[in-house]
């Protein structure tokens, strides 16, 4: 890795040197803009809107445009010569919690190697805040802009994340926050039913960019003049799901592999009180009906005996049928 900054952290009267370097790097697949007749890269040249002249790299300045339209012309030399201390120091404020930090601040992240002799009050620095469980709060200047920024621990390394300045973070002004929306505790609970099946320790090597690998996959097809594999589908879980109930429901017996265990308690209840109206209207029907299958079998049973003492003609139709 190359260092992109050099200086120093400011820890009371102690002076830490060390040396900044990026933490992350973009894997994202680039791109030139290309002329699709030939593949020649397409270039740009910079032209100065005023005289039409092609201007040389050197000769560009940073200009700010004012209200009036006028613009005020700054050069390398008028930035070397702000008043920042932060320019060559990363200056500690103060201690805090990490909890306290809203990560909407974090912007970039860097690594802090010790300066030469300075590796001894780096590890103090660093066993110090590790030991307090704190981070500190610091000022950064990087590539002409100061910076807050919160220092920590990580993997017996100093990580420095720049944050946003509070007036930098915008505040959301959506219509839905004024009005008076509620869900159902049936919905709710099966809402949180689906996290606790969806809970699991986070481990980031479980992931990958898909889409990057469909673009490698894309590249390395048109290199070498083969076909491109078709994205497989989705699953079809059946039609598609309007009611949010039954959505839930329906993704909890996808987390779990199976059918979802965990109804809303209210549901249940609800059914408790309707059973016994179902109940006691089919014991009602059944009551109604007893009388009259007594009553017929009071009737035939006579008829029968009746039959075998006094008619004939019914026994010898029976010995005929035997």
């Amino acid at each position: 890795m190359r260092s992109i900054w050099r200086g120093a952290v400011s820890f009371g009267l102690v002076s830490i040197g060390v040396k900044l370097y990026s933490a992350t790097e973009d894997k994202d697949i680039r791109f030139h803009q290309v002329h699709a007749a030939d593949g020649g890269r397409v270039k740009y040249k910079r032209v100065c809107s005023i005289d039409g002249e092609e201007v040389e790299y050197a000769d560009i300045a940073k200009g700010y445009e004012l209200p009036s339209g006028e613009v005020v012309i700054l050069t390398d030399e008028d930035f070397d010569e702000l008043p920042l201390t932060t320019r060559r120091e990363i200056e500690v404020l103060e201690f805090v919690d990490q909890s306290e930090i809203d990560p909407i601040m974090f912007e970039k992240t860097y690594y802090l190697e010790p300066d030469g002799p300075a590796a001894r009050p780096y590890v103090l620095l660093r066993d110090a805040l590790e030991n307090a469980g704190q981070v500190a709060i610091t000022k950064i200047a990087l590539r002409q802009r100061e910076s807050l920024a919160a220092l920590r621990v990580r993997d017996g390394i100093l990580v420095m994340h720049t944050m946003r300045w509070p007036d930098e973070i915008r505040t959301p002004d959506f219509a839905f926050l004024d009005e008076d929306i509620s869900v159902r505790p049936q919905e709710l609970k099966m809402a949180e039913a689906l996290i606790g099946s969806m809970t699991a320790e986070f481990d980031p090597s479980e992931f990958t960019d898909e889409y990057r690998e469909a673009m490698t996959a894309l590249l390395e097809a048109k290199q070498s003049g083969g076909e491109v594999a078709q994205v497989p589908e989705a699953p079809d879980d059946g039609a598609a799901v309007v009611d949010l109930m039954s959505a839930l429901r329906r993704s909890v017996e996808r987390a779990r592999g199976g059918a979802a265990d965990d109804e809303p308690e209210e549901k249940p209840a609800a059914t408790k009180k309707a059973a016994p109206k179902k109940a006691a209207a089919e014991d009602e029907a059944p009551a109604k009906k007893a009388p009259a299958k007594k009553a017929a079998a009071k009737k035939t049973a006579p008829a029968k005996k009746t039959a075998a003492a006094g008619d004939k003609p019914p026994a010898k139709r029976a010995r005929r049928s035997a």
